[in-house]
């Protein structure tokens, strides 16, 4: 289930970004408006996209003002075409035109992230791969950004540093090597964790096997490299793919039969969802 962070969570960001963007006030809408005027607005998508963040988009204009009515027209997960009207916002105009940016802001790029993920999801379609996100979120919306990850039917990865033991090369560097680092992490955690080590070659990977490592990242290597790293490892770990992983690639690495294709620009890189605002006269 794609659960969508609490309430809280969601406020806590859209309070943060509100006061970002208004700061002492809306001078424009201050100066434009007389005061007091209402109407109404509708969001509409401007090419095809996977919808996610409604309820974020929503909770961002009654966040301001409660008393603005909104209403859904899309659900989270939903692809939809180019003019398809997504929701409709009415009351306060001044209210609706301030919310109007932290309110696209965050629901085009969490539709952007779901997107992507779609595709690549979409590409791995007929093999065991699984396509995973990583930490490469924006600082301060990764509970957004891992949400729009899941709804566009990709998986989550660690969600923080807490979350999951994950070796990479500059641990293993700091430890003085795949096996010491693994020893030393075995000493000091429970035997009930899972241990995931980053490997760049084969040589790597029959060293992270040899030293009980349960999940093997097999870093930035080429298809044939993943294969020989599979031949060699025989199901004996799962293997996830990582580095630069494209969307025109990503069939390849996953044809070899790999388990999990991790993909940074899932986040790291996206292109919002284009999603425009438009005010209508009247109700």
């Amino acid at each position: 289930m794609n659960c969508l962070p609490s309430k809280h969570a969601i406020h806590k960001i859209i309070r943060i970004a509100l006061e970002e963007d208004i700061g002492a006030g809306d001078v424009t809408t201050a100066s434009v408006l007389q005061g007091g005027e209402k109407g109404r607005a509708v969001a509409v998508a401007k090419s095809e996209m996977v919808v996610a963040g409604i309820e974020v988009f929503k909770e961002t204009f009654l966040f301001l003002d409660g008393g603005l009515k909104f209403k859904g027209l899309a659900t989270d997960g939903a692809l939809v075409k180019k003019g398809v009207v997504l929701a409709e916002i009415s009351g306060s105009l001044g209210s609706i035109l301030t919310a109007e940016r932290t309110a696209l802001n965050l629901f085009q790029r969490m539709s952007g992230i779901a997107t992507l993920a779609r595709r690549f999801s979409d590409e791995v379609k007929g093999t065991k791969a699984k396509i995973l996100d990583t930490r490469k979120t924006a600082p301060g919306l990764r509970v957004l950004d891992k949400y729009a990850v899941k709804v566009g039917g990709a998986y989550n990865h660690r969600f923080g540093l807490d979350d999951g033991i994950l070796i990479k090369d500059n641990h293993i560097e700091a430890a003085g090597g795949i096996t010491a680092a693994l020893e030393q992490v075995r000493r000091n955690l429970s035997y009930m964790l899972k241990v995931e080590i980053e490997a760049k070659n084969l040589k790597e990977v029959k060293e992270a096997l040899a030293a009980g490592a349960d999940i093997i990242m097999l870093d930035n290597m080429s298809v044939a490299d993943m294969k020989e790293c599979m031949k060699f490892v025989k199901g004996r770990a799962p293997l996830e793919a990582s580095g630069n992983v494209s969307l025109a690639g990503v069939r390849a690495v996953a044809e070899t039969g790999i388990d999990f294709i991790s993909v940074g620009a899932l986040t790291h890189s996206v292109t919002a969802a284009d999603i425009s605002l438009k005010i209508k006269h009247g109700f």
